[in-house]
């Protein structure tokens, strides 16, 4: 690990800038969003692989961070502040009901 505050926010979107950047993702079809999607879905496969066939936990660790670091590469890719984003969602969430739904808890906006 380099020298930087691996708990900063800030420390996290400048080292996934820098990969950008690297790559040159802006002008080589890396920031295309619907690119980014498919990106994702397939690290939400490989997140549930982990999980349904009983990977270790290092393993599972590694392909969530995989999607963290698209989800923060998305955010730049579409020039929007995902930790504003974030703290405005989880003050919308926190006002939310729960429920129990099929034995499990759901916090959502129901619509009945």
């Amino acid at each position: 690990m380099t020298d930087r505050n691996a708990d900063s926010y800030a420390a996290m979107l400048e080292a996934v800038q820098a990969f950008h950047h690297k790559h040159d993702f802006k002008n080589r079809g890396g920031e295309e969003l619907t690119y980014r999607m498919a990106l994702m879905a397939e690290e939400l496969g490989e997140i549930g692989a982990a999980i349904t066939k009983g990977k270790p936990k290092e393993q599972l660790a590694e392909e969530v961070a995989d999607l963290f670091i698209l989800l923060i590469g998305t955010a730049i890719a579409a020039d929007f502040d995902l930790k504003d984003a974030f703290w405005q969602k989880m003050d919308k969430i926190m006002q939310r009901e729960s429920r129990m739904v099929n034995g499990r808890i759901r916090v959502s906006e129901f619509r009945d």
